[in-house]
């Protein structure tokens, strides 16, 4: 069974920085696309980032561009999403998404993923 554990969420002040950390197990990720999605409160899971097995291809949604940097280090296992200049509006609790099959061009959609991990707290005060 894969699991998703991400980590580094927390309390920042606006303009502030976190990275968080999405710790794979059940599966080697160095042939999967991963993505990371966000969740505010009365708020459908949005889409925020992915990026291709490889590494060689990423996508953002709109709002995070210039700020957010998805990345990946399959030797750890492990994906990364960087955020920088933290706006009150980025709080949501942050899922790491894989999905189902390898080999697969980084979605958009939670369609796209089969597994999630449990979410990370991200807030960002004024």
């Amino acid at each position: 069974q894969v699991q998703l554990v991400e980590s580094g969420g927390g309390l920042v002040q606006a303009g502030g920085s976190l990275r968080l950390s999405c710790a794979a197990s059940g599966r080697t990720l160095n042939k999967y696309a991963m993505g990371w999605f966000r969740q505010a409160p009365g708020l459908e899971r949005e889409f925020v980032a992915a990026i291709s097995w490889g590494g060689v291809t990423t996508y953002y949604t709109d709002s995070v561009k210039g700020r957010f940097t998805i990345s990946r280090d399959n030797a750890k296992n492990t994906v990364y999403l960087q955020m920088n200049d933290l706006k009150p509006e980025d709080t949501a609790v942050y899922y790491c998404a894989a999905p189902g099959t390898y080999y697969t061009g980084p979605a958009r959609s939670t369609y796209g993923y089969d597994y999630w991990g449990q979410g990370t707290q991200v807030t960002v005060s004024s």
